[in-house]
Parts: structure tokens; C-alpha cells; sequence
């Protein structure tokens, strides 16, 4: 994989912050975009912007047939089986509360249960807190190993036979950890539930395939993936979507409307009301095809060596605590003995390094590690590791700053 020549595709990291040139760190909360998706966008928007599925014109032809063609580009890149299966939405969130709200909903009752995780990102969490409030239904969660893994062991002990939705996050946003998500739909199944998986961080940085998961929901973000923000994937079996009913209402979903009563289309329009995200569908399907050329194989080598390199690195700055799994996606998520995560990220930003630091969305597995928030290096396929040896210098220098001060 030719790193430096994958780099000059991405302009954005051209340039110097604070004085000193970008390092970029910050991925898992969004990736940068690279020419080939901002041009996608903006040819959209200077030769066929029209609205789609509605007009006969030229304009609206073109402008369907490149959003239908995104969808089939989705429907390759996590082979499932139909486009049918492939709603576009605004992100990970809307896909995860869609399913909450629809299938959730009209299928629990008082006494069920619904499994879940403490490392989950926040947007995994409030939907099924709202749809066990809503139904009675009862929200457990799986406990975590020390090093913040899961183990199927306490999977099994977990999953009963009351059990009817498993939601979990393929990687974890923090931990890093890479759940096993094959083997918890196994167990899942054998109990007669479905799972519902969070893929925001790894569908940008594995080779997803929803057939050989066997999962029932998987939810991404293409912003996340060199796509645009705004724009979000929620894949169901048809089965299941067949059977749902819609949450939002209005133009294009429906197939006839009358005074009192209204009737839909068929997937997967009937979950995508209204004029849908045009630019960022082409934009997630120009990023598809720009990673897809890439290879997701030759991306994931890469980042595995990335964060091991960087995890040799860190561990070796004394006072700074790591935080999940050593087996981990390419993130690390960490604290400086004394020193707050948000001083952190202020000294390195100072010396033009981008992290993220806060409680990332994920309070409650915050609080499972005993910290108010941590600083979180996330890596993915235009970081180096001269990039990790300049974060390593930043945080020799933050830890010199504050001695100082203390």
C-alpha cells in the first residue's frame, strides 16, 4: 500500500496547524475525504443536480441512476444480498433508533429482554433504554473481561431464552476491542433473538461481510469511511424489514395515499421518506469505490501495524495508561497520570496533532474505567508512523509542560 501517494488524495492534510504540519488523529470521529469524493460531490452539484425517483427530465435521470448505483455499490462492498436491504439514512444513530423504534417496539413485550454492552457508544444505549421503557421490556448487559474484551462465556451466561435483540458494536470507539460477532449471532440465534450490530468503526477499516456475520441489523456511517457527513447505511435481512413498519412519513415512501389511510412502497423506499441525501449517497459510492481500490484487505494490514507500533511506542512513556484489549483496531485510547485528557489535546493541537479527548460518547463505559474522560489517537489509511512518532513527541512535551507547572 503506497501511503504517501494515498496521502496526496487528501488535501486537507496539506497544511500546518499552530505553525507545525498536520498529523491527523482523529479518524474514529471522522476521516478525512479524498479528491476523488469531492469531486463526485461537486460534479453532482455543477452538471446533474435534480431530485431523484420523481422526474422523467434528463437530470433526474442521471441523478437517480448514480444514487440507485451507490446503493448496489453498498450492497457489494458489505455483500448483502439485495439493494433492497440497503436503507439509506443521515448515520449509524438513525439506522440503530430505526430499528429500536420500529422493530423493537412492536415486537417486545414485558419480560423480554434486550443485551447489550457497557463499552457501547451512546447511540448505542438510549435507543434500547427508550424501547425497554416503552415495552417493559428488561436492558442487561454483558460484563466486560479486565481488558475490556468479551469473552462468549459470559455471552452465553447473558442470552436466555427471554432474550430478543443482542445489540453490540463490531469495534469499540474507545477500547478499540473487535467483538466476535459471528459467534455472538450463533448464540443470539440459538436463543431465537436477533442482533443488531454497530458498525460505524469497522466498516471503514475491515472487510465486512453481513452474510458470513449473519447478522440481522448492521448500521454504519459514511462519514467515517472518506464519504461525506450526513449520510448513513442501515442494512437489514428483508425478512425483517418486511415485516416493519416506517417511522418517518411523507413524499416518496408512500405507494397510495387516501383521506384516511395511506399504503407504502416497497423496500426500500418505504423507510426513505422525503428527498433523500443525493450528494452524500454519490459521495458514499465514489468513497466505496476509492477504498474498494484501495483494497479493505491491504488497509486493515496496514492499520494492524500502525497500532502496533504506536501501542510499542506509548507504552514505553512512563505515567500514561492504555486503555483495552492488545488486540485492538487502530486506535489508542489513553491518560497522562495528573494531567486532564482536555489539557492534553490542547498541548497537541499546540504542535499541530489532532486527537480527541472527552468521554467519547461512551459515559458508562467511562465509568467501568473508573476515568472522567480520556484522550483517544485514532489511526486509519493515510496515517504513518511518523505521524505516531510525533504524537509520542507531543506527549513527552505535554508531560514537560506540566511538570513544569506542578
Amino acid at each position: 500500500m503506497d501511503v504517501k501517494a494515498i496521502r496526496e488524495q487528501f488535501p486537507i492534510l496539506d497544511q500546518e496547524v499552530n505553525g507545525h504540519p498536520l498529523v491527523y488523529l482523529d479518524s474514529s470521529a471522522t476521516s478525512q475525504k479524498p479528491l476523488p469524493v469531492i469531486e463526485a460531490i461537486d460534479d453532482y452539484y455543477r452538471k446533474y443536480n435534480s431530485n431523484v425517483h420523481r422526474g422523467v427530465h434528463t437530470l433526474g435521470t442521471r441523478a437517480t441512476d448514480l444514487y440507485e448505483g451507490a446503493r448496489e455499490k453498498v450492497r457489494q462492498f458489505i455483500n448483502a444480498d439485495s439493494t433492497m436491504e440497503i436503507i439509506f439514512n443521515r448515520g449509524t444513530t438513525i439506522g440503530l433508533n430505526l430499528v429500536a423504534q420500529s422493530y423493537a417496539r412492536a415486537n417486545l413485550t414485558a419480560g423480554d429482554e434486550i443485551v447489550i454492552t457497557p463499552m457501547e457508544h451512546h447511540s448505542n444505549i438510549i435507543p434500547w433504554q427508550q424501547a425497554a421503557k416503552a415495552t417493559g421490556a428488561t436492558l442487561k448487559y454483558i460484563p466486560l473481561e479486565v481488558d475490556g474484551s468479551i469473552s462468549l462465556e459470559r455471552v452465553r451466561e447473558t442470552v436466555t431464552n427471554n432474550t430478543k435483540i443482542v445489540a453490540v458494536g463490531h469495534v469499540s470507539n474507545v477500547l478499540g476491542t473487535i467483538n466476535p460477532i459471528k459467534e455472538m449471532a450463533k448464540i443470539a440465534h440459538d436463543h431465537g433473538a436477533i442482533i443488531v450490530v454497530d458498525g460505524a468503526q469497522s466498516v471503514p477499516h475491515l472487510q465486512v461481510d453481513v452474510k458470513a456475520l449473519d447478522c440481522d441489523f448492521y448500521a454504519f456511517s459514511g462519514h467515517k469511511m472518506c464519504a461525506p457527513t450526513g449520510i448513513g447505511v442501515l442494512y437489514g435481512k428483508k425478512d425483517l424489514l418486511n415485516k416493519m413498519e416506517p417511522v418517518e412519513f411523507g413524499g416518496e415512501m408512500i405507494d397510495f395515499v387516501d383521506l384516511h389511510d395511506s399504503t407504502w412502497k416497497e423496500l426500500p423506499s418505504k423507510f426513505e421518506g422525503g428527498t433523500p441525501i443525493i450528494a452524500g449517497a454519490i459521495g458514499l459510492g465514489a468513497a466505496i469505490d476509492f477504498l474498494s481500490d484501495i483494497g479493505m484487505n491491504s488497509i486493515t494490514k496496514h492499520e494492524e501495524q500502525l497500532v502496533t507500533y504506536a501501542m510499542a511506542k506509548l507504552s514505553s512513556i512512563k505515567d500514561l495508561t492504555i486503555y483495552g484489549p492488545e488486540k485492538r483496531a487502530a486506535l489508542v485510547t489513553f491518560n497522562l497520570k495528573d494531567v486532564h485528557s482536555h489539557d492534553v489535546a490542547t498541548v497537541l493541537d499546540a504542535e499541530g496533532i489532532a486527537v480527541r479527548a472527552g468521554h467519547h460518547c461512551a459515559q458508562p463505559l467511562m465509568k467501568w474505567l473508573n476515568v472522567s474522560a480520556t484522550a483517544r489517537a485514532s489511526f486509519y489509511l493515510y496515517n504513518t508512523e511518523a505521524d505516531v512518532d510525533r504524537l509520542v513527541e507531543g506527549l513527552l512535551k505535554t508531560k514537560e509542560y506540566f511538570g513544569d507547572v506542578f
